[in-house]
């Protein structure tokens, strides 16, 4: 049986949208860069890449996006990368802000440090950048972990929803492990 082309939408309101096209397309699914909710009803997962949360939350409420977007992120796969992670959370600490809360995980911002205490590691033997990361403290009921890293969560699934607090679409070796995952997740329906 053929498999169904498949489109992967990345919110493109700020942070890494771009990068991620090269990952999408080598797994064989269609990239599109979405803004408008004309973009969300045509693709069929959603990534919502890292950047920085609250300028991210501030741009989704300036253009009245966050019905729309909870709406579709109820609907179809997500999959929050580092700032993205924080959206997705039920609970975010360090300092509390909003959430879309969908995915049952507790994300302390800036959990690693500074920018300075940045740093890379290898996940699934893939290498990848934690970027002023987030640190998943708690799961909750029925939540996967996925990869570890300093003996902490951090890529989760719970169903189709997905959470990972480093950037894997930074590393040229394409696709990764997590965008092929995700893909895959998204083909298979769940």
């Amino acid at each position: 049986m053929d498999k169904k082309e498949i489109t992967i939408g990345v919110l493109a309101l700020q942070g890494a949208v771009e990068l991620h096209r090269p990952h999408i397309e080598a797994c064989g699914a269609v990239f599109k860069s979405v803004k408008t909710q004309k973009d969300f009803e045509e693709i069929d997962g959603f990534i919502l890449p890292g950047g920085e949360s609250t300028t991210m939350l501030r741009l989704i409420k300036t253009f009245g996006l966050w019905d729309v977007l909870a709406k579709h992120f109820s609907e179809k796969p997500v999959w929050g990368i580092c700032a993205g992670s924080i959206l997705l959370a039920e609970k975010v600490t360090n300092p509390e802000q909003d959430s879309f809360g969908i995915l049952p995980i507790t994300v302390q911002r800036n959990g690693y440090g500074r920018q300075l205490d940045s740093h890379h590691a290898e996940i699934e033997g893939y290498k990848v950048s934690f970027i002023r990361a987030p640190v998943i403290t708690e799961v909750g009921e029925g939540v996967e972990i996925l990869a570890e890293h300093e003996s902490q969560p951090v890529w989760v699934r719970k169903g189709n929803k997905v959470a990972s607090t480093f950037h894997p679409e930074l590393t040229d070796a394409y696709p990764s492990p997590m965008h092929k995952h995700f893909i895959d997740l998204v083909q298979s329906g769940l």
